[in-house]
């Protein structure tokens, strides 16, 4: 059960229905809070309720005797919009909850079975629901004092700007002329219809206006123009506004209808017992002393300003020991008769100051020659004290950069414009989830100690006003059951949430010192500080956006002189002949951009285990002869890690760890600040490793560090293009038989899952499908071999070439890549292959340009059990310049077709298949067939009657 709510504790609640969740409501209300509970059956009696006004919430039912909840929601809302009312039911649907919210429900709630585990969730809602309603009408309240200060109905108010222009008026002020006021606005102030007649200008008015450009406070008395229906006598009185620096940035100027203390004081010249009866119920003191200052009347409402009784004020002496010394020039008195306004401060009988108005007058009553009239404003004179301040603190908000400046700020001017000492302020730590007090009055931690952070959780009062957005004020806080720190001296405080951005709080060691006025500049304070936080947090984001876009572009500039090298760099590979022109072409061109000062490609050397130079530009400063570079793990140079891992290598500073590696050492001395090491891998070879280094640290992000490591493979890629082309122009090579045992090769399982000989001798066709490949079959039926070809997840596809009656040829599309294009991609050719159910031999032919070490570590890392049979050296000049130029001569397409021709048996005497029947294979006409066939036989015996000279070919065979 939940601990009793404030809220409901004090509230009277209405239960209207007979349904069990009612009743059951209602015991767990008497139990769990000590809210009054009342519970009717009817819509007219809960309505007879709601109409005495002591109902805080109406909970009802839908269905009520003889009408429906629904039906009693309409009925109060006629009668009220503030009382909140909720609507329950356990048969609900959604049209009843679009109506009830369409009548303005608070809450609708669906029960569901089982009622009672719902029972503690309504007790929350109508708490929650009271407590909306109480806020909402606080806030309609705070909403119409705010209004009051402006529209005091007793008192008319003028804004001017600095050149005594009308700017802005109150209702009041308006009520007193018929002449439309926003026509007259920006006009000068003694020229306005409350004091001239048209076309004329007030003397007094304009003097006092006057007065107070030159920073004086000033008073008047006018009596308006006789031309108004009915023309009054007003006291005015001018503040000037000045800002920090003390320019005048605006003029208030207030004024009190005092045409009835007019008459009053005619009347009273009259009758002297008139006077007299009409001083005794003035709120203003009066005071009557002969030339010595001694009293010969005192006003019966003496003791509303100075706390004394008449007696008491008699017995002090004379009115110097109560306003001072010095008051007034007494010649001037004589001079001008009265002396209006006279601003003094006096202190009362508990020993508070007042600020006072003094008007004196010469007077011949009984024995009194000097009349004092004492007006206090001590609380006008602390608001506008207290509104000059709040509009500097606003000013200094608009020159804070931070939040715990604007909350410092907030800290130092409270006691200017509270009158309360201890303030502090706590910012909301979203990340923690807490309120961390950023600023405090020294006063504060005197009387309350220090302040610790407090969690976002709602347990104590700053959480609470802050998580609950609620505006807290204390006459006593220790009546609180939130207060966390019980031995605090803090009595009156005031909790009010910034926002999202924290909490302020002032308060005082003395009991109720929140008056209406101070609990509405105190809320004003709050205000002008979250807007000062919200445009800071506005301003944070904007320059946190500004860095990043800058931080964007400056990454795309970067990139984009990368992207411009990478493509100089592209340009130069296409034109390139040699590995040595790539190369130096590569390191060059990124060593030609500032931005990288030193650029080198090693090759690693089996022998020593280290990563030997073969090429370099920029400002290499003999680092390549001061290292080893050892091919090792992570403490290595970087070349030597990428060459150990195969992974790109970078260093985003070489100076963290300097003491560590010899290397850093070196590559500091030459100003190499970080590095990045790039594998060159094309196809799984490896023909080296690309160094890059730059003059600044972070020169490398994980974008150019990508780019790079694609520009890695685009180098091998050329660099086995030239190995391939040397391959082709090569007319020496070594040709190898190796004996393979490996299962999961597609040849050796096809041959063994058939029970067959498989023979491959040439023909692979690349196409977006996978690969083609020929193959001869021996020693079993054609159809078995298709059979097993179709079960096989390597075969993707099996096409009949050439049937014959033991055996024939095939074409099988192959699902992964085929031997013969990764040795090609190698510069080697894949020249046979012989399968059978035990044994399988592959016979590729190497170029002398090719390392036989580098293909062969190929075909072991592609089968098991490998085993090498024979090595043989082969010279064929002729034959090879012959093939050469015949393959150069055919299409794609048309080396397609006669390799089907050639393997379906259509050049075999007699024919295996016909020219219709290879045509029906590739799926085009026989005439189409028979061209292609004449066109490849044509090119390929101009090719070979061209030929002149016919070298023969030499070999040596070498068996191992």
């Amino acid at each position: 059960m939940g601990a009793s709510s404030a809220v409901v504790d004090s509230s009277t609640v209405l239960l209207v229905g007979s349904d069990d969740w009612l009743g059951r409501f209602a015991a767990r209300l008497e139990t769990r809070t000590q809210a009054t509970v009342y519970t009717v059956g009817t819509e007219t009696e809960a309505l007879d309720i709601v109409r005495e006004g002591t109902t805080d919430c109406l909970v009802t039912e839908y269905a009520l005797e003889g009408s429906t909840g629904l039906d009693l929601l309409r009925a109060v809302r006629e009668e009220t919009t503030a009382l909140p009312v909720l609507l329950g039911t356990a048969a609900g649907s959604e049209t009843i909850a679009g109506e009830a919210i369409e009548a303005g429900v608070t809450d609708y709630i669906a029960l569901t079975e089982p009622v009672e585990g719902m029972i503690d969730e309504l007790v929350d809602r109508t708490e929650r629901a009271i407590r909306s309603a109480r806020r909402s009408a606080t806030q309609r309240e705070r909403a119409r004092q705010f209004d009051a200060i402006f529209d005091d109905s007793r008192t008319a108010t003028w804004v001017l700007d600095p050149e005594g222009a009308l700017v802005r008026v109150n209702e009041t002020a308006r009520e007193m002329i018929d002449a439309d006021v926003e026509s007259i606005v920006g006009e000068p102030f003694g020229t306005l219809p409350w004091w001239a007649a048209p076309d004329a200008t007030n003397p007094d008015v304009q003097q006092m206006v006057a007065n107070a450009r030159d920073g004086r406070f000033g008073n008047a008395v006018v009596a308006q123009p006789p031309h108004l229906a009915d023309p009054r006598v007003v006291d005015l009185s001018v503040r000037p506004v000045e800002n920090e620096r003390g320019a005048l940035v605006s003029i208030v100027v207030e004024g009190v209808d005092i045409t009835e203390r007019v008459d009053l004081e005619r009347d009273l010249r009259r009758s002297e017992e008139l006077h007299r009866v009409t001083l005794n119920n003035m709120t203003d003191t009066v005071l009557i002393t002969n030339e010595d200052g001694e009293y010969t009347y005192v006003c019966p409402n003496v003791h509303f300003i100075f706390g004394y009784t008449a007696d008491e004020i008699h017995e002090q002496g004379t009115i110097d020991d109560l306003l001072g010394a010095d008051l007034f020039d007494r010649d001037e008195l004589a001079t001008d008769g009265v002396l209006k306004n006279i601003e003094t401060t006096a202190t009362d009988k508990a020993g508070r100051e007042h600020t006072l108005l003094v008007n004196v007058r010469e007077v011949s009553i009984q024995d009194g020659t000097l009349l004092f009239s004492c007006r206090d404003i001590t609380k006008r004179k602390q608001r506008e004290e207290a509104l000059a301040t709040l509009q500097e603190t606003a000013r200094d908000f608009l020159y804070a950069e931070t939040h715990p400046e604007i909350a410092q700020h907030v800290v130092d001017d409270t006691s200017g414009v509270l009158d309360l000492d201890a303030s502090a302020v706590y910012l909301f730590d979203a990340d923690a989830n807490d309120l961390r007090p950023t600023a405090h009055s020294a006063t504060m931690r005197e009387l309350n100690g220090p302040l610790p952070t407090v969690p976002a959780d709602g347990e104590t009062l700053p959480s609470y006003s802050f998580v609950e957005d609620e505006v807290l004020f204390f006459d006593d806080v220790h009546e609180s059951d939130r207060l966390e720190n019980r031995a605090t001296d803090l009595r009156s405080v005031a909790y009010i949430p910034l926002g999202n951005h924290g909490v302020f709080v002032a308060g005082s060691n003395r009991v109720g010192v929140f008056d209406d006025v101070t609990r509405e500049l105190a809320d004003l304070l709050a205000a002008t500080a979250e807007a000062a936080l919200d445009r800071v947090t506005r301003e944070s984001q904007l320059r946190e956006q500004d860095r990043t876009l800058q931080q964007q572009n400056e990454q795309l500039t970067a990139l984009n002189r990368t992207n411009e090298t990478i493509r100089e760099i592209d340009q130069a590979l296409v034109q390139a002949e040699t590995r040595e022109e790539i190369d130096h072409t590569v390191c060059e061109l990124l060593t030609a951009d500032d931005r990288f000062g030193f650029a080198w490609i090693g090759t690693v050397d089996p022998a020593t285990e280290t990563v030997e130079p073969r090429a370099w530009a920029g400002a290499e400063d003999g680092y390549l002869d001061s290292q080893s570079f050892a091919v090792d793990g992570a403490d290595a140079e970087p070349a030597g890690q990428t060459a150990a891992t195969g992974d790109v290598t970078m260093v985003t500073n070489v100076a963290a760890g300097l003491r560590d590696n010899q290397w850093r050492k070196d590559a500091l001395a030459r100003d190499y600040l970080s590095v990045l090491s790039i594998p060159l891998v094309y196809n799984e070879l490896t023909h080296g490793v690309l160094t890059v280094y730059a003059p600044t640290q972070d020169a490398f992000d994980d974008t150019t560090e990508a780019v790079l490591a694609e520009l890695g493979e685009t180098i091998a890629s050329a660099l086995s293009a030239i190995e391939r082309k040397n391959a082709l122009l090569t007319t020496s090579m070594t040709r190898v038989e190796f004996a393979v045992d490996d299962p999961a090769f597609v040849l050796s399982r096809l041959a063994r899952d058939a029970g067959c000989t498989l023979s491959y001798q040439g023909g692979v066709q690349q196409s977006t499908e996978g690969s083609y490949v020929f193959v001869t079959v021996e020693g079993a039926p054609l159809e078995d071999a298709v059979e097993a070809a179709s079960q096989l997840v390597a075969i993707d596809d099996v096409q009949t070439i050439s049937p014959g009656d033991d055996g024939g040829v095939l074409r099988l599309r192959l699902t992964q890549p085929f031997l013969a294009l990764e040795l090609a991609d190698h510069g080697a050719v894949f020249r046979e292959a012989t399968a059978d159910p035990t044994t399988t031999t592959l016979v590729v032919d190497i170029p002398d340009s090719i390392d036989v070490r580098t293909i062969t570590q190929l075909v072991r890392e592609t089968f098991s059990g490998v085993e090498i049979r024979a090595k043989r050296t082969l010279d064929q000049t002729a034959a090879r310049d012959l093939y050469s130029r015949v393959l150069d001569k055919l299409t794609e397409r048309q080396l397609e077709v006669i390799q089907t021709a050639y393997y379906s048996g259509y050049f075999e005497s007699p024919r295996e298949s016909t020219g219709e029947d290879v045509a029906a294979t590739l799926g085009i006409s026989p005439p189409a067939f028979y061209t292609h066939a004449r066109t490849v036989q044509r090119k390929l015996f101009a090719t070979l009657f061209e030929e002149h000279n016919r070298p023969v070919a030499a070999s040596t065979e070498m068996v191992e």
